[in-house]
């Protein structure tokens, strides 16, 4: 089978590896760049827990002045997996989900327990603080990068797509997803889709490329990707 996977080279190493060990031939092409954005010194003893909807929140984040045993939330296991590998210690993991995630938060944390910051992208599916502010939460959201559409693709990579079209594709944003039917759309290959597997992260992100003929669309949550392999 063949696998096209659009997360940068960093998250998905280690999946890249893993599918092709199982046999399948795997493309890579990362639609977004990420950048960090500087964001105003923060005083982490002012707060009881720790929000990352992403592992990209942990990784631009500086964690010289953190306590690592601070209540540490994470929306799934690749998140967690980057918490703890920087230090943090008390780490509860939602399964990719951010409503799970609140549900988490709204379990374990209780309002007097003191402040929540929640560390994130400059661009969120779900506004979290503004929800976690209605049910009584004292909660600050910190910036700390960007994503950025990547338009620089090479020209062989692309042509040799069109010679050996993907089984499948995963997308894991709605960001993602746009960038993708931009890639689509510059590169005329509007029509070379249908016999191609789109998976995506939410319906959200599948609804912006139902424009586009394919084969089926799967919804999926982070750590299913090898169980989908099977499913068609």
């Amino acid at each position: 089978m063949h696998i096209l996977l659009t997360r940068s080279l960093e998250d998905c190493s280690e999946m890249i590896i893993k599918f092709q060990s199982l046999g399948h031939q795997v493309s890579h092409l990362p639609l977004l760049i990420i950048e960090k954005i500087n964001y105003e010194q923060i005083n982490f003893s002012d707060f009881k827990g720790i929000i990352f909807t992403s592992a990209n929140a942990v990784k631009f984040l500086d964690l010289k002045n953190i306590d690592k045993n601070l209540l540490c939330f994470c929306v799934g296991s690749a998140t967690e997996k980057k918490a703890r590998s920087v230090g943090f210690q008390n780490v509860i993991s939602a399964e990719g989900n951010v409503e799970n995630l609140k549900e988490l938060v709204l379990q374990n944390f209780n309002q007097k327990d003191g402040n929540l910051i929640y560390i994130s992208g400059e661009t969120v599916s779900v506004d979290l603080d503004q929800q976690l502010l209605k049910e009584g939460y004292n909660i600050k959201r910190v910036i700390n990068y960007r994503t950025i559409h990547n338009q620089n693709f090479d020209d062989r990579f692309v042509n040799e797509l069109k010679l050996k079209m993907p089984d499948m594709v995963y997308i894991y944003s709605q960001n993602s997803a746009l960038s993708f039917l931009n890639f689509i759309k510059i590169h005329q290959s509007e029509s070379l889709w249908m016999n191609t597997n789109v998976m995506c992260i939410g319906e959200k992100t599948s609804s912006i490329l139902n424009e586009i003929k394919w084969k089926k669309i799967f919804l999926f949550n982070p750590g299913e990707e090898e169980f989908l392999l099977y499913k068609i």
